[in-house]
């Protein structure tokens, strides 16, 4: 089984799709990790993120085993990999990897923003979880601001808001809900109310 989970920054769908992925016993990535990973390598080495063939030979190269790093949720790692994640060739670089994880048994959980419409548009489900752009600023404040009090919620809802921007308004794959996915918006619930909404629309789904 094959579950895509697409949404915008902060939506909630990262801790969503873990827990689904526990829920099922399949496996889970999140593929925003790849392009934070690829973003990270791209800076190291005093790139340019808007040279989408250097980026995409640095996509290439990328060390899967690296995406865990801890360091790819400081602040503007998560910006710099969505300007990245504009550029075509970085996305097809990281295609078939993307596909590959899905595919292997018993099938695996993935979230990001093209999953239902690019990466597995074969996905038995699919879910955009979705917020307020204010509700979700809160939810990345109050994670940025544990590490860096200095941190102001307006400047994260910016970043908020610039980046719903780039990743709806961008050429390729641009963030939008698959034509067959579940709605799940978050922006009232907790994340046990948000679980036990994803299961029901997926149990409903799989009913014959």
């Amino acid at each position: 089984m094959i579950i895509a989970v697409d949404g915008p920054a902060a939506s909630g769908k990262g801790t969503l799709a873990k827990a689904l992925a526990a829920q099922y016993g399949l496996r889970h990535l999140d593929t925003g990790a790849l392009y934070r990973a690829v973003a990270r390598d791209v800076m190291a080495a005093s790139g340019d993120l808007d040279d989408p063939a250097a980026i995409a030979e640095t996509a290439r190269h990328l060390d899967p085993e690296t995406i865990d790093d801890p360091g790819l949720r400081k602040p503007g790692v998560g910006e710099a990999a969505s300007i990245v994640a504009k550029h075509a060739p970085v996305r097809e670089a990281l295609l078939a990897f993307q596909r590959d994880f899905a595919r292997r048994p018993p099938g695996a959980v993935l979230d990001g923003r093209d999953i239902g419409t690019v990466v597995c548009p074969d996905a038995d489900i699919k879910l955009f979880v979705t917020a307020s752009a204010e509700a979700r600023a809160e939810r990345r404040h109050r994670e940025l601001a544990a590490a860096d009090a200095s941190i102001d919620y307006d400047s994260v809802l910016a970043e908020i808001r610039r980046r719903d921007a780039r990743d709806s308004e961008r050429a390729a794959a641009p963030l939008k809900p698959a034509a067959d996915a579940h709605l799940l918006d978050t922006t009232n619930l907790d994340i046990e109310a948000a679980f036990k909404a994803a299961i029901e629309l997926i149990e409903a789904a799989k009913s014959p």
